[in-house]
């Protein structure tokens, strides 16, 4: 049975469902703060709980046969990091330890730790490279790089011990899009701060206008470049990288990305050519922190997993998200089931 911790949030519940569309058994832990259970499988074992809880955690390894863990329960917004340092440092530094110490009691070895690009801080290239400086520029992308040495270091002491290595995968990327390919599951978030869903929301006439921070940056159209992937091509990535650790592999961290960038007015122009609506745009002025481009390579992750993305372009990916805003226009709470 694989374990997805926060596996009732967004990328977390397709990854569920791209297990249970596998044949795989799924456990799924989640504290329901920001996942929803609507967006589970069928059948699918939930435990509600938090991964600061240890007594918690000690029971259900105990209740279940674990065979690997894939991990995303996490807080991950940006500027609530710089905000709350300690929320952060408490749910993503020591949940992630609380899970690791249970994993070790509990001689479960192999963990697939959903991380992000946001470790490296300011990029010193484009694309960047997994090598490439780390210092991150606010506490989410500290947090997720002190889990990553976390990991290394528990990966390092046990390595002498082969019968009972603990072993990891770290996934690094920036922006997660698009939806299942049914429509029946996709991004709900309250409240919503990632660009496209809020592109999408002035399509549906639920925003008056989308705003554009800062056009003057050093791109071809003056607006920021940003990595977008596919939420099903993230899915896949974590499972083969799963995979890797149960063949026996070694630990590794990798960029996940499609290589390609675009800007905030190219986001914008193909939102308008795929759900056909004029979306207004203001420009406003920029925000404090925002690198002019964040692209990453994922060369590394398609060498190692074999894995390529199916969804590489933004029209594929918007029509994917566009198809779960309009039938979930309230997200999980008033959409078609």
């Amino acid at each position: 049975m694989i374990l997805v911790c926060g596996g009732a949030g967004y990328i977390g519940s397709h990854t569920v469902h791209a297990l249970v569309e596998a044949g795989r058994a799924v456990l799924v832990v989640d504290n329901l703060s920001k996942g929803h259970e609507q967006a589970l499988p069928a059948g699918v074992a939930l435990e509600v709980g938090d991964l600061r809880d240890r007594v918690f955690l000690d029971q259900v390894f105990s209740m279940y046969s674990i065979e690997g863990v894939i991990d995303f329960a996490a807080d991950s917004q940006v500027g609530e990091s710089v905000e709350k340092p300690l929320k952060y440092y408490e749910n993503n530094v020591a949940g992630t330890l609380n899970l690791l110490q249970a994993m070790e009691a509990h001689g479960v070895h192999f963990l697939v730790f959903s991380s992000t690009a946001a470790t490296y801080g300011e990029p010193e290239r484009i694309p960047i490279q997994e090598g490439d400086r780390k210092e991150p520029t606010n506490p989410y992308g500290e947090t997720k790089l002190a889990v990553e040495r976390m990991m290394y270091w528990q990966a390092e002491a046990s390595a002498n011990m082969k019968a009972t290595a603990f072993s990891f995968v770290a996934l690094r990327y920036f922006n997660a899009a698009g939806a299942h390919p049914t429509g029946k599951l996709g991004e709900d978030h309250t409240p919503e701060s990632h660009l496209i869903p809020l592109i999408l929301e002035v399509a549906l006439g639920k925003r008056e206008k989308i705003f554009v921070f800062g056009e003057d940056y050093d791109t071809l159209d003056g607006s920021c470049i940003r990595d977008y992937i596919d939420v099903m091509d993230l899915a896949d990535a974590h499972i083969r990288a799963l995979d890797y650790l149960i063949r026996g592999e070694k630990s590794i961290s990798m960029n996940l990305g499609n290589g390609t960038g675009y800007s905030v007015k190219e986001v914008i122009e193909a939102a308008r050519v795929v759900t056909g609506h004029p979306i207004p745009a203001e420009v406003a002025s920029r925000r404090a922190g925002d690198p002019a481009q964040l692209v990453a390579s994922a060369d590394l992750a398609k060498k190692v997993l074999g894995w390529e993305p199916e969804k590489p372009g933004l029209l594929a990916i918007l029509s994917g998200a566009w198809n779960w805003h309009q039938s979930h226009p309230e997200g999980f709470q008033g959409g078609q089931s």
